[in-house]
C-alpha cells in the first residue's frame, strides 16, 4: 500500500460503531482506489474457548453470487466417473496417472475432489497434500461419488469456514464490482451457515462475537448482525 494513498484513506475505522452491513459496503468500496478489482473480506471473531472444549468449525458454503475468483479444479476418479467431471467443468481429470503426478508434486490446482472408490489411494499422500489443504474431505464434499456436482458447487463459488486457534475466520465475499445485493447474499448465506453450525455444538454464550469487513487494501468496519447467536 502506498504511504500517500494510505494517508487518504479514513483512520481509526475498527473502533466505530457497528452498522448494518448494507450501511457499509458503500464506505468499504469507496476506499477501493487501486487499479485492480479488489476483494471483500470478511473477519469473523467466534467463541471457540470453551471451558470443556475449543470449538473448531470446519464445513463447507455456497456463496449465491460466487467469489469473482477462478478456481482450478481437479478430480482423481475411476475412469467411468471421468465424462461427469469434465461435463462439469473440472479443469484436470485422472485416475493414478494424476495420483502420481500429486505424488511427485504437480499441484497445479486450488481445489481437489476424490471418489469414494479412489480415497484409498490418495489417501497415502496425505503428508504432501495435508499441510497445503487440499486433502479431500466427507465432511466438505470433496469426498463424494456426485462427482458432478461437487464440481459444479466448487466452480460456482464454494468457499470453506475454518477458524484458527484463536477464533478467527477469514473469508471472500466477491470483489468491488459486485452489486450490493450480491455482497449481502453472500454474507447471508455465510451468516446463515454459521448459525447452522452453532444448532450442531455446545457452545455458552453466543457463537459470533465480532465482524469486520474490509477490502483488500482497505481499513475495517465493524458489521452490526440483525441479530445474536
Amino acid at each position: 500500500m502506498s504511504s500517500k494513498r494510505f494517508e487518504k484513506l479514513p483512520k481509526n475505522t475498527g473502533a466505530l460503531k457497528a452498522e448494518p452491513i448494507n450501511n457499509l459496503l458503500p464506505k468499504v468500496k469507496a476506499n477501493c482506489t487501486t487499479k485492480f478489482d479488489e476483494s471483500l473480506d470478511l473477519n469473523i471473531l467466534i467463541n471457540n474457548k470453551q471451558k470443556k472444549n475449543e470449538v473448531n468449525l470446519r464445513s463447507m458454503v455456497n456463496l449465491p453470487s460466487g467469489t469473482g475468483k477462478k478456481v482450478k479444479v481437479a478430480v482423481v476418479c475411476e475412469e467411468s466417473k471421468s465424462k461427469e467431471a469434465k461435463d462439469a467443468g473440472a479443469d484436470l481429470v485422472g485416475g493414478d496417472d494424476l495420483i502420481e503426478k500429486i505424488k511427485n508434486g504437480d499441484m497445479n490446482f486450488e481445489k481437489l475432489i476424490c471418489s469414494s472408490s479412489m480415497m484409498i489411494k490418495l489417501s497415502k499422500l496425505g503428508k504432501v497434500l495435508g499441510p497445503k489443504g487440499l486433502m479431500p474431505n466427507p465432511k466438505l464434499g470433496t469426498v463424494t461419488d456426485k462427482i458432478g456436482e461437487a464440481v459444479k458447487n466448487a466452480k460456482a463459488g464454494q468457499v470453506e469456514l475454518k477458524n484458527d486457534k484463536d477464533g478467527n475466520i477469514g473469508l471472500s465475499i466477491g470483489k468491488k464490482s459486485f452489486s450490493d445485493e450480491k455482497l449481502i447474499k453472500n454474507f447471508n448465506a455465510v451468516i446463515s451457515s454459521l448459525e447452522k453450525e452453532k444448532s450442531n455444538l455446545t457452545i455458552k454464550g453466543d457463537l459470533i462475537k465480532s465482524t469486520y469487513i474490509t477490502s483488500t487494501m482497505g481499513v475495517s468496519y465493524k458489521i452490526k448482525l440483525e441479530k445474536s447467536f
